[in-house]
């Protein structure tokens, strides 16, 4: 009976790295989608064929290790609902500090999360734990991290208030 139970824990142990893995790379897919000016389908295809399920020495992630639908769902939906991911942001920011002056990895992991936060498949809490990890692996300084755990609470609240 024991082995049942540590076969289940193993395996949610690996949904969850390979959940996390595909927020990472998600996050990177998004960042190179603004930074090079290329289209949601030619960068899903060529993580898809070159990055996610291949082993790379260069790789910040295991990459055989990542939820191929979940890495795809998050980058249309960030597409999808940018527009209204980016308000919820700003909203969320300092007045100064529209998400336009936000460094470009952060604002890829507040479209990135706030992808997640507009439909409700995860609880909002997992989604900002997850992402403040991801946040933690982009940024060596703790600032960071803290700043992303402070607006997406807030971003949160605002697309499921439901759910606090």
């Amino acid at each position: 009976m024991s082995g049942t139970s540590n076969k289940s824990h193993g395996n949610r142990q690996e949904r969850q790295a390979r959940a996390s893995a595909a927020r990472i790379y998600a996050v990177q897919a998004l960042f190179q989608m603004e930074a090079a000016g290329q289209s949601a389908d030619r960068v899903q295809r060529e993580f898809l064929n070159w990055r996610i399920g291949r082993d790379n020495e260069d790789a910040d992630v295991p990459s055989d290790d990542a939820d191929q639908e979940l890495f795809a769902r998050i980058v249309d939906d960030a597409v999808t609902w940018q527009t209204r991911i980016d308000q919820m942001t700003d909203r969320a920011l300092v007045e100064k500090w529209p998400i336009g002056r936000i460094d470009p990895v952060l604002r890829s992991v507040f479209r990135a999360a706030g992808a997640e936060l507009v439909t409700p498949k995860t609880p909002p809490k997992v989604v900002i734990t997850e992402y403040v990890r991801v946040a933690q692996a982009f940024f060596a300084e703790g600032r960071e991290a803290k700043f992303v755990n402070a607006v997406l609470d807030h971003m949160a609240r605002e697309a499921r208030p439901e759910a606090f």
